[in-house]
């Protein structure tokens, strides 16, 4: 799909981190935009952001966790432009936590919308791609599901499921004008990662680096014209060590733990428990304090 302009792009987690590069980048291409984001702050910014470039576009607060917001999703995309030609995936929490420590809920959210939500509305646009022979789906996943660090279980089990899905789906609509590619960013300096880092103060392991966003807006759109499989973008090549991990497990994981990765989450969640407790202690005594008389 080498000519993006004129056609429909929906984009969720539009307007966090990520998601803005993705969407200027998009619109630099003449792509119309569906920008979904929950709760949505900052979505009509870009919105007419974007549309300062010359191309449609709408915002939709819409919760992914959530049935209905899905199905609105493309029900309200298929309103404002007709034909979905591309689905942008990129919607996703994370919460670092040792796994027996993270409550059900939580869980349940990085299920939903890390994974749930990226088939559902996959399996919603792919009629009308499969029908006009035309279509594209980029799975916006993680070295965290290549990699596995731990305090992650998650959000490594559900980045790992895109992988998955994405090479899943190649196979199946191969030949027929409709395909799928995933990008695996590392540490970024913007979106999870940089809310990590502002509100803890930790930074990532320098074996790993970190990288700019912009460089991950490309590769979507580099993905999509070129229709490329995967795309890792990372400061330093980890391929090898993916490989190492695949061939020979025990070193793979040796490796990672040298690299720092599963300690740099255990400090992020030990942080993330301390301001907790202090949040909690604050709270208490700001409380109106009953007086025994």
């Amino acid at each position: 799909m080498n000519n993006l302009k004129g056609r429909t792009a929906i984009l969720t987690g539009a307007s966090g981190g990520l998601g803005v590069y993705i969407a200027n980048a998009l619109a630099d291409q003449g792509m119309n935009l569906s920008l979904v984001a929950f709760p949505g702050v900052g979505l009509e910014d870009l919105r007419n952001q974007v549309q300062a470039k010359g191309v449609k576009a709408i915002a939709l607060s819409l919760d992914l966790r959530e049935d209905e917001a899905i199905a609105t999703t493309v029900t309200e995309t298929r309103k404002a432009f007709g034909d979905i030609d591309v689905l942008v995936n990129n919607a996703g929490v994370e919460f670092t936590s040792a796994f027996h420590e993270l409550p059900q809920e939580r869980l349940a959210d990085v299920l939903n919308v890390n994974l749930r939500a990226p088939m559902f509305l996959t399996h919603m646009v792919l009629p009308e791609m499969v029908r006009r022979k035309t279509g594209h789906i980029v799975n916006v996943s993680s070295l965290a599901g290549k990699s596995f660090p731990g305090f992650q279980e998650p959000y490594a089990a559900t980045k790992a499921g895109l992988v998955g899905f994405t090479f899943s789906l190649r196979g199946t609509y191969h030949g027929s004008g409709v395909s799928a590619s995933v990008i695996c960013p590392g540490f970024v300096e913007a979106g999870i990662y940089a809310r990590l880092k502002q509100k803890t103060g930790i930074a990532a392991p320098a074996l790993l680096g970190t990288s700019p966003p912009a460089p991950v807006a490309k590769a979507v759109v580099r993905a999509i014209q070129k229709d490329i499989p995967e795309i890792i973008v990372n400061a330093l090549p980890v391929r090898p060590l993916i490989a190492i991990t695949s061939l020979f497990p025990s070193v793979g994981e040796w490796m990672l733990r040298q690299i720092g990765a599963h300690k740099f989450f255990g400090r992020i969640a030990e942080a993330q428990k301390r301001l907790a407790a202090q949040s909690d202690s604050a709270e208490q005594n700001e409380r109106p304090r009953l007086r025994v008389v």
